[in-house]
């Protein structure tokens, strides 16, 4: 029981080391910054205006269709990472899987960029 316990006091001691300078950065923010809000400060940020209407409006699709797109390449580049790792061991058919992945989005892109969603008016 002890040899398993000190395999996991690096990570604890880890763990400590990062939570104490995780503390001692934010109560060190606190005492050595500035705490003079002024109005401009605590106005609220929303997309560069200010809010002027109720917050139950609808949204331009725009705003939506941004969002898919970031959803579509963040996802491919979180595949193409491991992907291109490993490519020397999954063979052909890891090769070609992956063309088919990106076929497959570059036909969605193509999709939205005759749609119009790429501009912005």
């Amino acid at each position: 029981m002890d040899s398993f316990l000190a395999e996991y006091l690096p990570i604890a001691v880890f763990f400590a080391i990062a939570i104490g300078l995780s503390l001692a950065f934010v109560i060190s923010a606190f005492i050595i910054g500035n705490q003079r809000p002024d109005s401009e400060k605590m106005t609220a940020y929303e997309c560069g205006f200010d809010a002027f209407d109720d917050s139950r409006r609808q949204f331009d699709v725009r705003f939506y269709l941004v969002a898919i797109l970031f959803i579509i390449f963040d996802l491919e580049i979180a595949f193409l990472f491991p992907w291109a790792v490993a490519l020397g061991g999954i063979g052909l058919f890891g090769f070609w899987s992956m063309m088919l992945f990106l076929a497959v989005l570059t036909i969605g892109f193509i999709y939205e960029w005759k749609k119009g969603a790429l501009e912005w008016e």
